[in-house]
């Protein structure tokens, strides 16, 4: 038989302990920022694709030749297999993992000699924000 919640008073409910508000948010979630400071939310923008770039081509060293299968984390719901002897589907992993990937993924999947030689034509279909901060970091000219 289950007891009836009905007469018991309120005082005797288990209470949800009280939310801190100092506490720092999860990754991933959003964030109160309107007590962050102009220079500070700027930062937060610039230090995505920056972080997350190698300092050089010397970092960079995947493969020269094969079959690469991309992780789910990039490419989950489509192709994940790219043969690196084809230059266009090796552009467009490249893309993929310069645009989405972390910096063990680039400097995992991704040849530096190359990125040099793809750079003229992968540039083109690069968001201009990922083009000038991969040719300023990396050197690469287009």
């Amino acid at each position: 038989m289950v007891p009836s919640l009905i007469g018991l008073r309120a005082a005797s409910l288990p209470v949800a302990a009280p939310v801190r508000e100092s506490l720092p948010a999860p990754a991933g979630t959003l964030r109160d920022n309107r007590s962050m400071s102009l220079t500070d939310l700027l930062l937060l923008g610039r230090s995505g694709l920056a972080g997350r770039l190698p300092t050089s081509l010397d970092e960079l060293h995947g493969p020269e030749q094969g079959v690469i299968v991309l992780p789910r984390h990039l490419a989950w719901p489509g192709m994940r297999e790219f043969d690196l002897s084809d230059d266009r589907l090796r552009r467009s992993l490249y893309g993929i993992v310069l645009t989405q990937g972390r910096r063990n993924d680039m400097a995992r999947f991704v040849n530096a000699r190359l990125l040099r030689a793809d750079w003229p034509l992968l540039r083109i279909s690069l968001d201009p924000k990922v083009r000038r901060s991969c040719e300023r970091r990396l050197r690469l000219r287009g």
